[in-house]
């Protein structure tokens, strides 16, 4: 019992003694003071704003290759795969029917040609004298129509002559452009006949290329709705330039140039094509190539942007700052912004000029909180900045 009551005095006296020195302390202690957070003071910037679509690189120009003529080939002349000028002959068709056909044509019409001058004479004759009276009118009625239907034979035989001429021409089978041409359908020896369906070969034109991009009507709609409403303005001349990125994810050194944006909205995607032109001098861009355009949107110059590192979101997924007040007190400001720009969020409502914005620190505050405040140290960029940006994909309303 002793004992017991022996062990007893000493935990009461270390009891006492825990109290006494958490009693020795202030709250302060506890606390340590206000927490330090890093801010950020919001100031507008001028930048360019961009968006990356998915699109596909087409020929410039498409010529399929078709016989005017019918007939056998007989020779084959360029190599598949290689580049050809236009005028360059790829087919030779049998030209023997054809060269007949001219030469009968050249025939009827020397016989025609030699018969009109007799007749020209007589006709001019008899024009004089049916004034005197001293042929009927019965004669001069048929050397006139003679007359006329020698002129008609000529004529006639000369069209003849230039049609055979023209065939004689289509037996060799020419490039309408110049480009690369693909392989061949036909080998010498095939029958081709005018007109048929199927093309000889395909010659494309690569230097420069199409680039076909579709754009959503909804992001149309809302870029007309920006520039309306003053939020973004052209960039001049550049607004026209386009960027592509590769499916390596590689940078296409040449720009391009938009050259028209269609009307016309597709009705299974809800989509317009936006049409752009590259050089493409060693043919780096192939037909049915997928690429990725930056098209210039305009110039925002009132852009507002935050680290994404200061963005926080509510349990629905909202998105929200902590912003310090002028009685360093911090209080949550909603936000709404539009899109990724490099490590940023460009930011379209909730957050003006001059806001100090909680970047760093921000685990250790709670709305109400007093805090002390230290300059966000961050890499600088110049006042005009043009970046490839990403639509958010998170629900930022």
């Amino acid at each position: 019992m002793i004992t017991i009551h022996k062990y007893r005095g000493i935990f009461a006296l270390i009891l006492l003694a825990f109290m006494y020195a958490g009693c020795s302390r202030s709250p302060m202690a506890f606390q340590g003071g206000p927490p330090e957070v890093a801010i950020i003071k919001v100031t507008p910037e001028q930048i360019v704003l961009t968006t990356e679509l998915p699109g596909r690189v087409s020929a410039y120009r498409i010529a399929e290759v078709r016989p005017q003529v019918s007939g056998i080939i007989q020779k084959r002349l360029f190599t598949e795969g290689s580049n050809v000028k236009a005028g360059d002959v790829l087919y030779q068709i049998d030209p023997a029917p054809f060269q007949a056909a001219y030469d009968n044509a050249k025939s009827a019409l020397d016989r025609a040609s030699a018969n009109l001058p007799a007749i020209k004479q007589r006709y001019e004759r008899y024009k004089e004298l049916i004034i005197h009276k001293a042929i009927s009118q019965q004669e001069f009625d048929d050397v006139s129509a003679a007359y006329k239907q020698a002129e008609a034979d000529v004529n006639y035989w000369t069209a003849t002559l230039e049609n055979a001429r023209i065939n004689l021409g289509y037996t060799k089978v020419t490039a309408p452009i110049s480009g690369r041409i693909g392989k061949s359908n036909v080998t010498e020896g095939a029958l081709v006949t005018a007109n048929q369906p199927m093309a000889l070969t395909t010659i494309q034109q690569l230097d420069p290329v199409y680039v076909d991009v579709p754009q959503s009507t909804v992001e149309l709609m809302g870029l007309q709705r920006k520039l309306e409403e003053g939020k973004i303005i052209y960039s001049g001349a550049d607004q026209m330039k386009v960027r592509l990125i590769l499916e390596d994810g590689s940078i296409y050194p040449k720009e391009g140039t938009m050259q028209f944006r269609d009307v016309t909205v597709d009705p299974t995607t809800g989509s317009v094509v936006i049409r752009a032109v590259f050089p493409n001098p060693n043919e780096k861009l192939l037909p049915g190539m997928f690429v990725r355009a930056v098209i210039k949107e305009g110039v925002n110059k009132n852009a507002i942007l935050v680290p994404q590192q200061s963005i926080q979101r509510d349990p629905k997924g909202n998105p929200y700052v902590f912003v310090v007040d002028n009685e360093s007190k911090v209080q949550i400001r909603p936000v709404v912004f539009d899109r990724a720009i490099g490590n940023k969020w460009l930011v379209s409502r909730g957050i003006a000029p001059n806001d100090k914005i909680v970047v760093e620190g921000i685990q250790r505050i709670r709305p109400g909180m007093p805090v002390k405040v230290t300059e966000f140290k961050e890499g600088k960029t110049g006042p005009e900045k043009e970046t490839i940006q990403q639509k958010p994909s998170q629900n930022t309303k």
